[in-house]
């Protein structure tokens, strides 16, 4: 939060008599503990929160402990803080939008009797809807997710149910899992959960502790609810009333589950769906399918900067934020964020995105045309959530017509385009055609301009149209009448008493007296005596002395009467247009779907024309067809920051050949940068838009792993080690020759020796076993001799195919031996470290750098390429100084890669630090005794 709130900062005073601050005190004592729950008090001019809610706010929002105030005395005091309504907004939109780690509550009432109107959390906000979203776009559609899972020998069967309050969907999906829970947490990502319901009795055991983690990832407010209400019983007879259309369906559905109905049955009671009539006959439920999407889970978000940040220093930083170029009021960004969570996997879906994007950049007119309409449509979901809730007013309808009419200049623009003609005419022109015709959105328009009086919305009024109803012109006709003469006994009056209407005798209308005369106090000593006779004075003040007479009155008062019969008509009318609106709900979902696609690939469009160096149409393949191909291709994120010149760099993931490659080079010199930017390309491509590149061949992932960079959890006891061997584990047991892996710097928490070893062997398991394509970004030089083991039988037993090094090139000069780095990636191993020159830049003091340069000198003695052949150890540069035979090699890498591999299967997110340590410390001795024989391995103890 920032720290300045301007005026929101003022501190209302909190104002209670002794009998009701006692009586409050009795309430407050009653309330449950909820160490998550943060309580307001609606005091009807400002709020407060007491207790440790109090202290919280005061700390966190006023940044000072001064603004606490002590309710009651002695023992029975209680620490309070009161907030005005500015301040209660912005704390509301902190606490359920950014922290998403508390509920919030909200009572009304006074002394002892106070009763809670509304409730929220982070997946459920509906109460505060108003509140949140009054000035805001929504972002994000939040969903609640509930698991159930169920632990076995062979791994664990999770059943998940989700509920989007939004959309009105309901989904269950029901998986095997491994112990790091991969496929929940890619799940939660693609879902976009905010909050997650387990059940209480397996929440608190030590098997879900790895799955209490994953949710911490992912930003998940974990509720753990009684098990009780994870049951399926009376489950589809109470989807029969929430679900549109026949029961069947919804039968056979559930039917084909075991554990995810009792999940979604916790959602429901959680949710209380059945208890809003509004909700009936509006939701539909779907299967979850985890193979439909791409699989990203949060590491792999974070390394790819994916959404938005707190921290990022501009909206370029993220992937989101630099493509959100959309034009509608929410709509655009909420499915844009949806897109960038669930990348696509069907070729054919995937090349119609892309069609309908090229279609947009070569015909720059028509994309423009296209996004001046779009600027023009509201917030279609949010509009119709607000009127199917019946919390809509004439403005809500006005913004859903106006929307409505922009729609034929839209379905004109593109009727004009020539290219994938039929592309277009089958994705949007005939659904447009068919939602406006004259029994759908033709319908609406001509309701809201026969009952909307449209005139009167330049004065910024929004009223039934008197003409609309034959009560209502009556009334309004009769008000006319009324006003008519109101004014003609003003000019009657003026002249009997020979004043001048409206300069000397004005005719106010107010809200204590009505209709009444006015003169100043400068006219009053003339008109004195008929003042006295004639007329009531009502009121004399500065601004003058207001009158009346007993026409004036009668007159005024029979105004009131009409004008109130009048306001109630046209509310009733309101309420009877809200509820014709409502029914138009088919019409308004599908009509809000075309348009928020339409809006997010005009904004693919428009960053693919409108960077510096134009994006490229990619050209996209199955997976198990073709190779990754990225030609001069660019971080899209970091090319758009200002002070970037960014310098491309061609990769090429060739299937037996170059599909694992071990980068090397200097700190600096771009490597994290060059494998990320793969990850991101490959993404913006699946997601269906051109990628930042001269040419690009993507064969589709189904899934991108990342661990990059290494930091503790010591809040959860992890070390940076523990927690980057956790990572990779999830790699292991998850990454298939459908992903994508991206590793960054690997082995670097522990012993130069342990952490190369670990690192071989990893690579190799990827190589030989998992077979993904891999960019693998190191300073161990020592694994580049993986590359030279391609095809070459005599070091191995087994053939390790499609290794191939890259180096980021760096120029040092001969004479001043400054380090340049060039950011080109280039064939080969890098043939030197650059680590100490890097310590130059960071101006180490001279005498440190010489002592490195002299320990460095001493202490290296490795060039891989000195154990390929006999001809490498003539070769110019090379430092090994110790040869070890192809055999010894081959079985050393053999007993190294079964170390890892039951490293691996340790079930660590199970044992505590010191189980851990023993576990290693045995598997470590028995590698240590298998070394014996082993000259090779025998170099790392």
């Amino acid at each position: 939060m920032d720290g300045n709130f301007g005026e929101q900062n003022s501190l209302p005073e909190l104002k209670l008599d002794a009998k009701q601050a006692q009586g409050f005190l009795s309430f407050f004592k009653t309330l449950p503990n909820d160490p998550r729950a943060v309580r307001f008090f609606d005091r009807r001019d400002y709020y407060t929160a007491h207790g440790e809610n109090a202290t919280f706010i005061a700390k966190t929002y006023y940044r000072t402990t001064t603004a606490l105030r002590q309710l009651g005395s002695g023992s029975n005091g209680l620490s309070s803080v009161s907030v005005n309504k500015n301040m209660f907004e912005t704390i509301t939109r902190d606490l359920l939008l950014e922290r998403t780690d508390h509920t919030l509550e909200l009572y009304e009432g006074s002394g002892s009797n106070w009763r809670l109107v509304k409730s929220a959390s982070p997946g459920n906000l509906s109460s505060f809807e108003d509140v949140l979203f009054a000035n805001n776009e929504m972002q994000d559609t939040p969903v609640v997710v509930a698991l159930l899972p169920s632990f076995r020998e062979n791994g664990c069967t999770v059943g998940l149910a989700y509920v989007d309050l939004t959309k009105r969907v309901l989904g269950l999906a029901e998986f095997l899992d491994d112990s790091h829970f991969t496929n929940v947490e890619s799940a939660l990502v693609a879902l976009g959960c905010k909050e997650c319901l387990l059940p209480m009795e397996i929440g608190n055991s030590s098997e879900c502790k790895t799955l209490n983690d994953a949710l911490i990832r992912c930003g998940v407010m974990v509720t753990q609810r009684n098990k009780n209400e994870f049951k399926a019983r009376d489950l589809v007879q109470d989807l029969g009333s929430l679900i549109k259309g026949s029961i069947e369906p919804v039968r056979d559905l559930v039917s084909g589950f075991e554990y995810a109905p009792a999940a979604l049955g916790a959602l429901l009671s959680y949710a209380e769906l059945l208890a809003d009539e509004d909700n009936h006959g509006n939701y539909c439920i779907l299967r979850y399918n985890l193979g439909s999407y791409m699989r990203l889970d949060s590491a792999a978000m974070r390394a790819l900067n994916v959404l938005e940040s707190k921290t990022d220093a501009n909206k370029n930083f993220s992937l989101f934020g630099l493509m959100n170029r959309t034009c509608t009021a929410g709509m655009g960004k909420r499915l844009l964020h949806m897109w960038l969570k669930q990348p696509l996997l069907d070729v054919s879906e995937i090349n119609s995105r892309l069609d309908l994007v090229q279609v947009f950049v070569e015909d720059a007119e028509l994309r423009q045309d296209l996004r001046q309409h779009l600027r023009r449509i509201s917030d279609i979901v949010q509009l119709m959530r607000n009127v199917e809730r019946r919390k809509a007013g004439l403005q809500h309808i006005v913004k859903l017509y106006q929307s409505s009419i922009r729609i034929p200049y839209i379905k004109s623009a593109l009727e004009k385009c020539g290219q994938f003609s039929s592309l277009i005419k089958e994705r949007y022109l005939e659904p447009f055609e068919l939602l406006t015709g004259d029994d759908h959105l033709n319908k609406f328009i001509a309701l809201v301009e026969t009952s909307v009086d449209l005139d009167q919305l330049e004065n910024g009024e929004y009223m039934i149209s008197p003409s609309y109803d034959d009560a209502l012109a009556a009334l309004k006709n009769e008000q006319e009448s009324l006003e008519r003469q109101i004014h003609n006994l003003h000019k009657q009056t003026a002249s009997d008493l020979d004043l001048p209407v409206d300069k000397a005798l004005k005719l106010d209308k107010g809200t204590q007296f009505g209709h009444v005369f006015r003169i100043t106090k400068k006219e009053e000593p003339k008109i004195r005596k008929k003042l006295s006779t004639q007329f009531i004075v009502l009121e004399t003040r500065k601004d003058g002395v207001k009158f009346t007479n007993t026409k004036l009155k009668k007159l005024g008062d029979q105004y009131q009467k009409v004008l109130e019969e009048y306001k109630n008509c046209q509310k009733e009318l309101v309420n009877r247009v809200v509820q014709t609106t409502a029914t138009f709900s088919e019409v308004f979902e599908p009509l809000a779907e075309l348009l928020s696609e339409l809006d997010v690939l005009l904004s693919f469009a428009d960053l693919a024309s409108s960077c510096p160096t134009p994006y490229t149409r990619p050209e996209i393949t199955p997976h198990d067809v073709g190779d990754i191909v990225l030609e001069g291709s660019r971080h899209p994120c970091v090319e758009a920051q200002d002070w970037v010149n960014f310098i491309p760099n061609d990769c090429r993931l060739v299937r037996d050949k170059s599909w694992f490659q071990i980068i090397t080079g200097p700190n600096m010199g771009g490597k994290s940068t060059f494998i990320r930017q793969v990850g991101v390309n490959i993404l913006m491509a699946q997601v269906g838009c051109f990628v930042p590149c001269e040419k690009a061949s993507i064969s589709v992932r189904d899934c991108i792993f990342a661990r990059i960079g290494a930091g503790d959890c010591q809040l959860r006891g992890v070390s940076t080690f523990m927690q980057e061997m956790l990572e990779t584990a999830s790699i292991l047991k998850g990454a298939t020759e459908r992903s994508l892996v991206i590793i960054d710097e690997l082995g670097r928490g522990t012993s130069t020796y342990d952490g190369f070893g670990l690192a071989w062997a990893i690579c190799e398991h990827i190589v030989e076993v998992i077979k993904a394509p891999t960019l693998f970004a190191t300073h161990f030089h020592e694994l580049t001799a993986l590359a030279h083991a391609n095809g070459n039988h005599e070091l191995q037993k087994k053939q390790i195919v499609g290794v191939a090094n890259y180096h980021v090139s760096a120029h040092i000069d001969s004479s001043s031996r400054k380090l340049t780095m060039l950011y080109k990636v280039e064939p080969g191993a890098c043939d030197q470290s650059f680590g100490i020159h890097v310590a130059e830049f960071a101006n180490f003091p001279e005498s440190v750098v010489a002592l490195a340069r002299e320990k460095a000198a001493e202490l290296e003695d490795f060039s891989p390429t000195s154990i390929i052949s006999a001809d490498s150890r003539q070769e110019e540069g090379s430092k090994r100084k110790r040869d070890y035979d192809p055999g010894d090699l081959s079985r050393g890498a053999a007993k190294a890669h079964k170390f890892l591999k039951e490293f691996a299967e340790l079930p660590l997110e199970t044992m505590d630090l010191k189980q851990a340590l023993q576990q290693v410390s045995k598997l470590k001795d028995d590698l240590e005794k298998n070394a014996i024989n082993c000259e090779w391995l025998q170099q790392f103890f």
